[in-house]
């Protein structure tokens, strides 16, 4: 006889019911202003704000629908509508999962499912947006779609939600701040570690240890991060976005550690440089420039300024040191999948002129990436009514090990 089997829990959301009634409403406000009556979400990061599902399963095609009346629709591989049903607020009615012959098929497509549904519950005839530049929706999903609703009209909605995230409520703020105390964890690692002859691979390990292991002081332990660690060493750090291998460090070269503490999806990304001997002349310069520079820039990151306030106060510093930043300066960060922790919305540069409103969160990107080395301090930052709170608390410095 079959043993019978007890009703699933409750999902765990990490957010109360009345916080996505918040986040869907202020979504449909953006929505109706658009002049569209749905929206298709593919990014994940997305997803997860407005339905709380986290599952890697991104590589394939999946998706929310949201209307404007009723709860959000889930849309998903069949094998991951478990996983939905164990982490969004919906009901059964409202998670659809497509069968596994649709999975990378070039006889079929997942968007043919999702048409029919479409077409079931809204009519496929209205004003449908779609995020059409992001890394998870393809040509040959949008191709698919209007195919399949010929009576639709389709509109691109690429980063509507994203606006949505950019103020962070204060249950929000507080998974930050735990991801603060891991990426301050993993920074004391770095220093206590790093030495010549020490393996990249190796320490590594460590970092991911120190951002993953539960502390009970604490009381709780980390989620993994959208990027990998980078930690270049040497002319290596010219370039911003290597990540590592299993050579050993050298004395006599500096290492920037770009790396990120992540509480339930929520990110505060941190930069240090570490140099193993003397520093060189070149970068005790980069240390009193970008220092300087930071503090500048952290003047003018206050509510009412704007992103290119602080860009240009940062700038304004390297170019009487006579150091050219050809890149941005700092992005909005908050909740994120791989492959990028950035919310793709504000930037800090010269021209963004969106205004600083208070909770807004940014990663205060100073690196600097020149011919033959590359030097990296960083701070995340929420913008305050009078000035911003650091996220992390972590020695503002060149780090130097003899």
């Amino acid at each position: 006889m079959l043993q019978e089997i007890n009703a699933a829990p409750a999902p765990n959301l990490p957010f109360s019911r009345a916080e996505y009634a918040a986040r869907i409403a202020k979504t449909r406000r953006a929505m109706e202003a658009a002049g569209v009556d749905a929206i298709i979400v593919s990014d994940p990061s997305n997803m997860a704000w407005l339905t709380g599902y986290d599952g890697w399963s991104f590589y394939v095609h999946q998706a929310v629908v949201l209307g404007m009346d009723g709860d959000p629709v889930w849309f998903g591989r069949g094998q991951d509508a478990n996983g939905a049903r164990r982490t969004v607020f919906m009901g059964e009615g409202d998670i659809i999962g497509y069968a596994d012959h649709y999975v990378q098929s070039a006889e079929r497509h997942p968007m043919q499912v999702l048409a029919a549904e479409i077409e079931k519950r809204w009519g496929g005839s209205g004003r449908i947006g779609v995020e059409m530049d992001n890394y998870w929706f393809s040509a040959a999903a949008f191709a698919t779609l209007q195919r399949e609703l010929p009576d639709a009209r389709f509109a691109d909605t690429t980063g509507l939600v994203n606006w949505q995230r950019a103020v962070k409520s204060e249950a929000e703020l507080g998974f930050m701040r735990n991801a603060a105390r891991l990426v301050e964890r993993m920074h004391q690692v770095i220093f206590d570690k790093a030495e010549p002859g020490y393996r990249k691979c190796d320490l590594v390990a460590d970092i991911y240890a120190a951002g993953l292991r539960y502390d009970e002081a604490f009381g709780f332990g980390g989620d993994y991060p959208a990027l990998v660690p980078l930690l270049p060493s040497g002319v290596d750090a010219s370039a911003p976005h290597l990540t590592w291998n299993d050579d050993p460090l050298q004395a006599g070269e500096g290492t920037f550690f770009e790396i990120a503490g992540v509480y339930r999806r929520y990110h505060c990304p941190l930069s240090r440089t570490v140099f193993l001997g003397k520093p060189t002349q070149t970068f005790l310069d980069a240390e009193k420039a970008v220092l300087e520079g930071m503090e500048a820039g952290l003047e003018m990151a206050r509510a009412g300024n704007r992103c290119e306030d602080i860009a240009n106060a940062f700038f304004a510093v390297l170019s009487r040191y006579g150091i050219v930043k050809d890149n941005r300066t700092g992005y909005s960060i908050g909740l994120s999948y791989p492959p990028d922790w950035g919310e793709r919305t504000m930037s800090l540069r010269a021209g963004d002129r969106t205004e600083l409103e208070p909770n807004m969160t940014f990663h205060f990107m100073t690196g600097l990436w020149m011919e033959d080395w590359g030097f990296e301090i960083t701070e995340s930052i929420v913008i305050g009514e009078t000035g911003p709170e650091l996220l992390a608390n972590v020695p503002r410095k060149l780090f130097v090990k003899d």
